[in-house]
């Protein structure tokens, strides 16, 4: 299974992939994480390197996210079956114009451009992707920025509607054709997964579908 989640932060996603984790292990029987370290800076690193990141100029930054998702894409979509991504290029053509100061539309490096021309690959060598992209109302998008804080944010509570709106054209553009979207404004995790779970089926590949029945077999 492939997929990729976008969305706006506080949307849920990593919340989202967590749960999904479990499901897959339940489902299919076997584990697969996700790849949640594309927004800047990576709170995968110590505080101190955070902070070495987030001092390095637009060019390095820039260098650095093309040479990351290059990576994470070359070594993974190519080969494994199973690869899943929270965010990926997506993400940064909605943020690096915004925040990471590079890749706006003309630009060097214009990751609007960038983000099709991934979608291309991605179709040419792992058409069975799933995109999915979770929604909240902005208001609830607020409301868990100020009762929630990350420790380090990316999105600012003046740019949320923006953000939204940025995130819905980049998903309207997007080339993947397997595409759904989920709004979490009013639901539980539960019900997301539950709901998520519903509109996976109807997009599984030939594998994951032997697998599944591979797993319900073992378990009856």
């Amino acid at each position: 299974m492939k997929l990729i989640l976008v969305g706006c932060e506080y949307a849920g996603k990593t919340t989202l992939a967590n749960a999904i984790v479990g499901w897959i292990e339940r489902t299919f029987g076997s584990s697969r994480t996700f790849h949640d370290h594309f927004s800047l800076p990576c709170n995968e690193f110590p505080v101190e390197e955070q902070e070495q990141l987030l001092a390095l100029s637009p060019r390095l930054k820039e260098m650095f996210q093309r040479y990351m998702m290059n990576y994470h894409f070359h070594s993974a979509f190519y080969s494994d079956p199973d690869h899943n991504l929270v965010g990926f290029h997506i993400e940064e053509a909605v943020y690096a114009p915004l925040y990471y100061g590079y890749g706006g539309r003309g630009e060097y490096g214009d990751r609007a451009a960038l983000a099709r021309a991934f979608d291309e690959e991605v179709m040419q060598h792992a058409p069975d992707t799933v995109l999915v992209l979770l929604r909240a109302r902005p208001e609830v998008i607020a409301q868990r920025m100020r009762e929630q804080p990350h420790e380090r944010p990316v999105v600012q509570e003046k740019d949320i509607e923006h953000v939204l709106q940025r995130f819905e054209e980049e998903y309207r553009d997007s080339l993947i054709r397997k595409k759904f979207a989920l709004d979490t404004s009013d639901a539980t995790v539960e019900q997301t997964l539950a709901e998520f779970a519903g509109e996976i089926k109807q997009h599984l590949s030939e594998t994951d579908r032997l697998r599944l029945l591979a797993h319900q077999n073992w378990l009856t």
